[in-house]
C-alpha cells in the first residue's frame, strides 16, 4: 500500500519534470522585443519647425526688429538675427552656429528644441545692453551673452567671440535631449565647449579661462573630501560674470543637501 502511495505521489513530479524538459528544448530562439508599429508613432518626437512655420515667424520677428540694421537668417533649428552688416551676421550663421549644431548632434544629441528659439547677436556692449532691455526688458547680468528659456532666445554680445554662443547654444539641446539634467551637467558641457575647434571630424573642447582658477580653487587630491564640493563661488578667478556666484552657490547647496559619501554620490549622479 505505501508503495502505490509512492508511485501515485512521484508519478505526477516526473511527468512534470518532462514536460518541463518537453518546453525547454522546443521553446523557439528568443528575440527582442519588437513593439508594434502603433508604439513606434505614438513615442515619436514632434518633428522639427516647418519652412511655412518659420516663414511666419521671421515675418513676426521683423515686425520688432529695433532698427533697419537687422539681417534675419533662418539657420536650423535657430533663427539667427544681427546688427553686423549683412555678410559678417551670415559668416557667423554659418561657421559658428551651423557648425556647432552640426557637431554637437553628430556626438551627443538626436532631438532639436521643440521650439524656433532666436539667437541674437548684437554688434558691441552698448548694442547689447541697450537692445536686450528694449526687446526681453531685462538688463544683463553679463557682458558675453545667455540663454534665456522663457523668451526663447539666446542674446549675445558677439564682439566679445563666438566661445559663449557655442556655450549657449548646448542649453536648449540639453533640455530638448536630456530635460532632467542636472545643473551641473548643463553648465559643465557648455563650458567645455567654450574654446572649441574640430578634432578628426569631431567637436573639441579646449582650455579655456576657467582652467586655472579651478586648479588654485579645488584642493589637491590628497585633500579632497567626496561629500563636498569645493566653494568655487568666492573665488574671483572663476567670477565671469554677476550671476555665476549665485548659480555655483545652488549647485553647491543641492550637492551638499543630496551627497552623503562617494557611494551616495555615484548613486545621484547615475
Amino acid at each position: 500500500m505505501f508503495r502505490k502511495v509512492q508511485v501515485a505521489l512521484v508519478s505526477p513530479l516526473v511527468l512534470a519534470w518532462l514536460a518541463l524538459l518537453y518546453h525547454l528544448n522546443s521553446t523557439p530562439e528568443r528575440r527582442p522585443y519588437q513593439p508594434p508599429p502603433s508604439a513606434v508613432e505614438t513615442s515619436k518626437q514632434p518633428e522639427s519647425s516647418t519652412n511655412a512655420e518659420l516663414a511666419a515667424h521671421v515675418e513676426q520677428l521683423k515686425k520688432k526688429l529695433p532698427s533697419a540694421d537687422f539681417t534675419v537668417l533662418i539657420q536650423r533649428p535657430f533663427v539667427v538675427i544681427g546688427d553686423e552688416p549683412a555678410e559678417a551676421v551670415k559668416q557667423h550663421s554659418e561657421n559658428t552656429v551651423k557648425w556647432a549644431v552640426d557637431k554637437l548632434k553628430q556626438d551627443f544629441f538626436s532631438q532639436d528644441p521643440r521650439d524656433i528659439l532666436d539667437i541674437w547677436l548684437f554688434k558691441d556692449g552698448a548694442s547689447y545692453e541697450k537692445n536686450a532691455l528694449l526687446l526681453f526688458g531685462e538688463q544683463p547680468t553679463t557682458p558675453y551673452g545667455y540663454y534665456s528659456s522663457a523668451h526663447k532666445a539666446l542674446i549675445m554680445n558677439i564682439s566679445t567671440g563666438g566661445g559663449t554662443l557655442v556655450h549657449e547654444i548646448v542649453h536648449p539641446f540639453i533640455e530638448a535631449n536630456f530635460p532632467a539634467c542636472p545643473p551641473w551637467l548643463n553648465e559643465g558641457l557648455g563650458s567645455l565647449y567654450e574654446q572649441t575647434g574640430e578634432v578628426n571630424g569631431h567637436i573639441h573642447g579646449f582650455t579655456n579661462w576657467r582652467l586655472p582658477g579651478l586648479q588654485v580653487t579645488i584642493p589637491r587630491s590628497s585633500e579632497r573630501r567626496p561629500d563636498r564640493l569645493p566653494d568655487l563661488a568666492e573665488d574671483p578667478r572663476l567670477r565671469r560674470h554677476e550671476r555665476f556666484p549665485t548659480e555655483v552657490g545652488e549647485i553647491r547647496a543641492r550637492f551638499d543637501s543630496r551627497v552623503r559619501g562617494l557611494g551616495d554620490a555615484i548613486r545621484w549622479i547615475g
